[in-house]
């Protein structure tokens, strides 16, 4: 960054230093345990925190032994999922009004480190964590959201890996069989021994999918696998050094498309799909490193810098084309029209090669009524993409035949980057009862793109285009917390929302919005929740322009302005569990409410004309969330019931509703054999009611059905 402002800056807070991974206060507790990277640690913890958040456990993540993020965001308030492939490999997620896709609004991060392979300069690639082991899942919103970034509007969603073991050794053995070839199999083991620990996590899913071709393997299905590898030491007196490294791998083949299908075959048959989708194939590798060093020292006082490195390498090849007129043309089941079958379809290798790498430490200052938080961060990201179509026939018998094979980077050839700064400060002010959280966020960004003929795959001829995007932004915050008594907390928040603009259009603008929220937790007669009302007004909201919601191929990875926008509700949760002499019975209700508009007209490539006052697509108005169970001994049994309204997928007269509303059941039940064993049979849409999930790639994509999974657990 050439700004003057940060040179000093960065000067002067190396000795401070900072970083954009929160960690508890409770120092006693800390130097218990090896360094865990969080936003929130504990649900005892989110009484502290002046706005939304929510804390899922490992003993909650158990219940249903998910692998999907949609499902276990799907109780969240204040969280918008919207489905693609039905096993939740590519999650669109929004929160408050955001808009779902490719979660390109949220902050996702693993153990405190943004997780997109490249969050500044690709915000919508498609990449995110293996759910299935994760220990903890953190959701944060508003004003404490705000240190996160970059963008600051919907809120943060931390999953945090499995943490080193403590004391002795720990381990697990999961295997798992179910419905459409579905197979589970993850275990890890971790010793700890004189202040040394070490871990490793295998995790392995796949399925052979729901959905049915007319022709080849009838394999639509996956194969993903996941090696996780900590090593943790702690040295000093008192231990107050702690260093821990973090080593990942995963990789993934998935048959999946984003082909999907027109209204009349949906009514027909919601899950085949189309014969000119056969070639369609996801393959990914994803590498990850990570050191964390945490000092204590001092009454309270606490250094932590965490280093990073993520490369995330990708290749969908899938049909080009999936606009309503193009399945209209190709969407054959039986046989093509013709003995010559039909020609021309296009399958494009959507390649690309991902960076992003950094440093990030933050210093936590007590000072008597003060609790200061000082953090700086200094990433790097990029995403190299270098694609290529190739020509098929469809054959009369459905078979594809290649007809031409497209040179690689004969379709994109482009590199995308971005170099931001961060500064943060933070001062939690104690006043009896009230809790005062103020903080400013400041970044310097520079996003650039650099694009070569498509005609030059070796880059060897010169740019056809160099431009970039500089951008310095303070975001302030301002949060408090009033505890009336022990059964009620009050609280409320302002702060500023923002996105960085991408560099693809030169009259692209910076999102800004302006986000308020107030309201309560409780615990009375055993109950406890929280009710919260969000309001946000968008002076220039953003639209990225992905695949997944039918951007044209030249378009892919531009932004546009929507303007303005206000987007208001309220999140309710309650919960209790009751108890007799021989059992638990635990009942959870989660609901959002949620009014979005716009409010200017403009025309629109992807969502057609908008109006003044219409709603956002994907929005729904009305979410209900109601989990109940039962604890009996040995037998202990789970069920989730999920209420969606429905919701606009375009803004033309038919797109208007063309999401109905749902409800999918989810049953778990477990047997527990000892102490360490178990076996469980969970099935997700008991029902199996058959929904539209999206219609944002040119057709319809359905809901998973009924799938039933079985398995065996041993844990030490």
């Amino acid at each position: 960054m050439k700004s003057q402002f940060i040179v000093s800056t960065l000067a002067a807070a190396i000795a401070l230093s900072l970083s954009a991974g929160a960690i508890a206060k409770d120092v006693t507790e800390k130097e218990q345990a090896f360094e865990q990277i969080t936003v929130i640690g504990s649900q005892a913890a989110i009484n502290d925190i002046p706005g939304s958040a929510t804390f899922i456990s490992d003993e909650e993540l158990q219940k249903f032994e998910y692998t999907d993020i949609s499902r276990v965001l799907s109780s969240v308030p204040g969280v918008y999922v919207q489905e693609e492939d039905g096993y939740g490999l590519r999650p669109n997620i929004g929160m408050r009004g955001t808009g779902t896709g490719r979660n390109d609004k949220i902050s996702v991060m693993e153990d405190g480190v943004l997780a997109a392979p490249a969050p500044y300069s690709a915000p919508s690639a498609y990449y995110f964590p293996t759910m299935g082991r994760m220990q903890s899942v953190e959701v944060l919103k508003g004003a404490a959201s705000v240190k996160y970034g970059p963008r600051t509007t919907g809120g943060v969603l931390n999953l945090v890996s499995r943490s080193l073991p403590t004391e002795g050794s720990t381990g697990l053995v999961n295997a798992e069989l179910g419905t459409d070839g579905f197979y589970k199999g993850h275990a890890y083991f971790g010793k700890e021994k004189n202040n040394a620990a070490a871990l490793i996590e295998v995790f392995s899913y796949g399925a052979d999918g729901f959905k049915e071709l007319p022709v080849g393997s009838d394999n639509t299905g996956f194969e993903k696998n996941d090696v996780l590898l900590k090593f943790g030491y702690k040295f000093g007196e008192n231990d107050a050094h702690n260093l821990e490294m973090k080593i990942k791998y995963s990789d993934e083949q998935s048959d999946e498309t984003y082909m999907g299908l027109t209204e009349a075959d949906y009514q027909a048959s919601p899950n085949r799909r189309y014969a000119a989708s056969q070639k369609d194939q996801m393959n990914t590798q994803h590498n990850a490193y990570q050191l964390n060093y945490a000092y204590r020292f001092g009454a309270g006082y606490e250094f932590l810098a965490t280093a990073y490195l993520n490369d995330f390498h990708r290749n969908w090849y899938k049909a080009s084309k999936v606009s309503e007129s193009y399945l209209a043309q190709y969407s054959e089941f039986e046989a093509a029209p013709t003995a010559e079958g039909i020609e021309g379809i296009g399958v494009k290798a959507n390649n690309r090669d991902y960076q992003a790498k950094g440093i990030q430490t933050e210093l936590h200052i007590p000072a008597g009524d003060h609790y200061i938080t000082v953090g700086l961060r200094h990433h790097q990201d990029e995403m190299d993409r270098f694609q290529w179509e190739d020509k098929y026939t469809l054959n009369q018998d459905l078979s594809m035949t290649l007809t031409s094979a497209g040179a690689p980077g004969s379709n994109s050839n482009r590199f995308d980057s971005a170099e931001a700064t961060t500064l943060f400060i933070q001062d939690e002010w104690t006043i009896d009862a009230l809790v005062i959280n103020a903080g400013l966020r400041y970044e310097d960004i520079t996003i650039t793109r650099e694009e070569w003929s498509k005609s030059d795959p070796k880059r060897e001829n010169g740019l056809t285009k160099n431009i970039s995007n500089d951008t310095q932004i303070l975001v302030p915050s301002l949060g408090a917390t009033y505890t009336v008594s022990d059964s009620l907390t009050l609280l409320a928040g302002i702060q500023q929302g923002y996105a960085p603009a991408s560099p693809g259009n030169a009259d692209q603008e910076e999102e800004e919005s302006l986000n308020i929220e107030f309201g309560g937790r409780y615990n009375v007669a055993g109950f406890d929740g929280e009710i919260i009302a969000f309001f946000s007004d968008y002076s220039n909201m953003h639209g990225n322009c992905t695949a997944s919601i039918g951007c044209s191929d030249e378009n892919i990875g531009d932004q546009y302005n929507y303007g303005e926008v206000e987007v208001s509700g309220f999140e309710f949760s309650a919960g209790r569990i009751f108890e007799t002499d021989s059992a638990t019975f635990p009942v959870r209700l989660t609901y959002t409410y949620t009014d979005s508009q716009f409010k200017n007209d403009f025309a629109s490539d992807i969502w057609g004309q908008v109006n003044k006052g219409d709603a956002m697509p994907y929005v729904p108005e009305n979410q209900l969330a109601l989990s109940f169970g039962a604890a009996l001994s040995s037998f202990v049994f789970d069920t989730q019931v999920r209420y969606v309204s429905d919701a606009h997928a375009d803004l033309s007269a038919d797109g208007l509703n063309a999401i109905d509303s749902r409800v999918v059941w989810d049953l778990a039940a477990k047997y527990l054999i000892d102490d360490n064993q178990k076996v469980y049979l969970t099935v997700d849409n008991l029902f199996d009611n058959t929904y539209i999930a999206n219609r944002a790639n040119g057709g319809i994509q359905p809901g998973k059905p009924r799938t039933i999974q079985m398995g065996y657990s041993y844990a030490f």
